[in-house]
């Protein structure tokens, strides 16, 4: 009997989110959407925080359940341009050390343009393997 041939693997380079509410709230939501985009098997998940005000526990364990998917599929999850309480928030839970968070794109360029400053993970938190910088 002749084997089923394997389904074509969907890759994109990048897709990216932008979220306005980001809570336990709206979580199941997020997540049926985080789960669409890793079907996509992307190389990088860009989440957009710059329109986001608050961000909770839930929000953030959805984010490394997200980070721990993309890794084992070889990709990144990167945060952009949180505002300076989500930044804090972020750092102070050590997220910061295991998700590349950057800034707003340069005014003039498209995501693109910066698309290579995304890809590149910050140092990996204690326990944990760093996430390798494709080239």
């Amino acid at each position: 009997m002749a084997a089923s041939p394997s389904p074509a693997r969907c890759t994109v380079p990048l897709v990216e989110v932008c979220l306005t509410e980001f809570d336990l709230a709206c979580l199941p939501e997020t997540g049926a959407v985080f789960d669409r985009l890793l079907a996509l098997h992307p190389d990088q998940i860009v989440v957009d925080l710059s329109g986001c005000r608050h961000i909770d526990a839930a929000a953030i364990g959805l984010l490394l359940d997200t980070h721990r998917r993309l890794v084992r599929a070889g990709a990144v999850l990167t945060l952009r341009d949180p505002n300076p309480r989500i930044r804090r928030i972020l750092t102070t839970a050590h997220l910061d050390r295991v998700l590349p968070v950057v800034g707003a794109p340069p005014a003039g360029t498209t995501t693109g343009d910066v698309a290579e400053e995304a890809v590149r993970p910050g140092p990996a938190a204690r326990g944990r393997a760093a996430v390798p910088a494709r080239s």
